[in-house]
């Protein structure tokens, strides 16, 4: 794969290595979005099927990214925070049961878990990393599997760490939650559309993903896959999309009890939204005409030479069967001071994040091995 910079709209003078923070936006997607906006100067342009359309097509595309069998298990949410408070709402937990969290994880997927926590008594458990960084990606995948016991209902995190992309073995996870009975509720929104996913591999409950990151979406969509085990769950909120028949608009005012098959009763109200749908899908589509895994590789291929080169002046970058490619966290020795090195990032136009103690370094396609190369000349 050669770099797709051609595709985006990135500024000459930055080099833009932060997807982590929010993706640049595909040219093709941007001038969906513009046709998006035009099309309601004519109203009489939407027609009702227009209501439904976008979200079959947009569940369909999303659920070929995770590798999900039925499509009708996805659902369009707003924000990750609001995927995660529809998985809180639908899972009972009791006093003294355990919520496994990851230390330092997004918030989005730590406060409805702390709610849920003070109000039925449940415990958080939260699993920090080794203090020290030697196998530190091995032993922290191993404490979370030390720390899962009969006592866990539910064990929260992400694929990736979203400060370091320190890589979590989901699968070895999956098998000692299912184990003892605990649910399986993955932020994958640093993740998901730049690394692999397998729902049919990994069979989490609940699936959340952000769309403006690497999904390359616009901001305030997103996606979330529900395991059959939610279908006859409660929504956050009622609205009139999601309840069976609601295709005959002249027949809303018959009101149904029965929702939509499956996680459909999950979607958001308006989640026809005629502007970010038809951006998200094709923003998905142009993800899927890459190839996941080859844009893994790429960020890789690129990437390769400045991490062993950071390594030689005394940098921590975890090794590669336990980060992944697209983000990977820089933790600098003693003798380099981390405020001189921001200060040659901004000298040299580098955008990258700064997330706790780590550099979070987040490549894509439109990054080349030239941009690590002013990257790794700021660490002196």
């Amino acid at each position: 794969m050669q770099h797709q910079k051609h595709l985006f709209s990135l500024p000459e003078n930055v080099t833009y290595i932060n997807g982590a923070y929010m993706s640049p936006q595909l040219k093709s997607v941007a001038q969906v979005g513009l046709e998006s906006v035009l099309k309601k100067n004519d109203p009489t342009s939407i027609s009702q099927s227009d209501f439904f359309t976008n979200r079959a097509i947009i569940k369909q595309r999303f659920a070929t990214l995770i590798d999900a069998p039925d499509y009708q298990n996805c659902a369009i949410i707003p924000s990750v925070s609001y995927g995660i408070a529809t998985v809180s709402k639908n899972i009972h937990l009791q006093k003294g049961d355990e919520i496994l969290l990851i230390d330092e994880q997004f918030p989005s997927n730590v406060y409805a878990w702390r709610e849920k926590a003070n109000t039925t008594g449940a415990i958080i458990n939260v699993v920090a990393p080794p203090k020290t960084f030697e196998n530190r990606g091995k032993q922290w995948n191993v404490a979370i599997l030390e720390a899962i016991n009969p006592k866990t209902k539910v064990v929260a995190m992400g694929h990736i760490h979203w400060a370091d992309g320190t890589l979590f073995d989901l699968i070895s996870i999956r098998k000692k939650a299912h184990e003892v009975g605990a649910k399986l509720v993955i932020d994958g929104t640093q993740s998901v559309g730049a690394l692999p996913f397998s729902v049919k591999e990994i069979q989490p409950d609940a699936l959340i993903v952000g769309g403006y990151k690497w999904l390359l979406g616009p901001y305030s969509i997103g996606m979330a896959y529900y395991a059959n085990t939610f279908n006859d769950g409660q929504p956050l909120e009622y609205n009139w999309m999601n309840r069976k028949n609601s295709e005959d608009f002249s027949q809303l005012i018959h009101y149904q009890d029965e929702y939509q098959a499956k996680a459909d009763r999950f979607c958001v109200g308006e989640s026809s939204n005629f502007i970010l749908l038809p951006m998200q899908i094709s923003a998905i589509e142009q993800l899927l005409a890459w190839g996941i895994q080859n844009i893994q590789d790429y960020c890789d291929s690129i990437s390769a030479t400045a991490i062993q080169q950071l390594r030689e002046k005394g940098c921590f970058i975890e090794q590669a069967e336990y980060r992944s490619k697209h983000l990977f966290g820089v933790y600098l020795p003693d003798h380099i001071k981390m405020d001189a090195v921001k200060d040659r990032f901004r000298e040299s136009g580098i955008s990258v994040g700064i997330r706790g103690k780590a550099i979070r370094v987040a490549p894509h396609v439109y990054n080349t091995a030239e941009d690590f190369e002013k990257f790794v000349a700021c660490f002196y």
